[in-house]
Parts: C-alpha cells; structure tokens; sequence
C-alpha cells in the first residue's frame, strides 16, 4: 500500500496540473474556433504577413480612417504623359499643361512640374487606331527655355524635318 501511496500526487500538484491545463485548453481554444477579438490583441502586434491574402475587404476597414493617397504614393515615380497629333494638339494627356507645333517637325509640350531630371520616352505614332507611319524618327531633350518643357523634333522618310503624330512619355 505504501508503494502506491507514493505515486499518488499531492493536493497542491492536483491544483497546479489543473490550473495549468484549463490556462493552456481555454488559449487553444479561442485559436482553434477563432473567439480571439480584437479586444484581446494588442495594438499594433498584427501585421500584414499574419493575415491571409484577401481576408480583409472593404467591410472590416474603416474608410474614414485612411489617409490620402497621393501621387508619389501610386507609383514608384511620377508618370506624365502626352499623346499629341501631328498640328501640335494633345488628343491625350496626364500632367500636361500645354502643347504646341512651333515650326516643321518640332514640337513643345509643357508639364504641370519641373521635368529636368526624368527621363523621356517618345514614338512616332498615330493617335487614334490608324496604323503608324512607316518611316521617321523622333527625338526628345529638355526645353532650353522652360523647365517644365520638353523639346520633340520629328523627321520623315528623307531625313528632313515633318510633322508627325506622337506619343510622349516623362517619368520621373
């Protein structure tokens, strides 16, 4: 009887053994059947990578809570833009202010910033779903006289300057 006396556990071990199965079973429950509230997290403990892709929508954010997004935000750089005809008028345009033919193949479009450190990227191109021009090259630089300018010139088949049409891209 003594032997087995030994292996029985003491009231305070019972007590102990029970308050730390009830601690533990009460947090793998709520985990298990997804009771944990907001109420019970701290802030600022959750971040994106603890929420599965597309879990959040438009019901569980409070819109009025956000911030603006501005335009430095929406892309790494700033995209600006000018689809201009071949009488120097824009058809389409992001950012612009003006554009203009100022002589025989060359061009002006003005920016609603300064554009001196971005990059520009120009093609000879139609702008509506007419097919392009089969020959002539376009060239772009910095407007001499405005810093928010950007100088086109446009040639044709025999190297001479003409009017074409364009698309005009600046990003920054």
């Amino acid at each position: 009887m003594t032997r087995f006396r030994r292996l029985i556990p003491s009231p305070a071990m019972v007590v102990a053994l029970m308050a730390l199965f009830l601690s533990l079973g009460g947090v793998s429950y709520g985990l298990a059947t997804g009771v944990i509230s907001g109420r019970e997290i701290k802030n600022n403990t959750i971040t994106y990578k603890d929420v599965r892709k597309d879990k959040l929508g438009g019901g569980s954010i409070k819109e009025s809570t956000l911030g603006t997004v501005t335009a430095s935000l929406v892309a790494h750089g700033s995209t600006h833009y000018a689809v201009v005809n071949a009488g120097g008028q824009r058809v389409r345009q992001r950012g612009t202010t003006s554009s203009a033919r100022t002589n025989d193949g060359r061009y002006q479009v003005i920016f609603d910033r300064d554009v001196r450190g971005c990059g520009y990227y120009a093609t000879v191109g139609g702008p509506t779903a007419t097919a392009p021009p089969d020959n002539g090259q376009i060239t772009v630089s910095s407007l001499a006289s405005h810093v928010n300018g950007v100088d086109i010139r446009t040639t044709g088949a025999n190297g001479g300057p003409a009017n074409r049409a364009f698309h005009l891209l600046v990003l920054c």
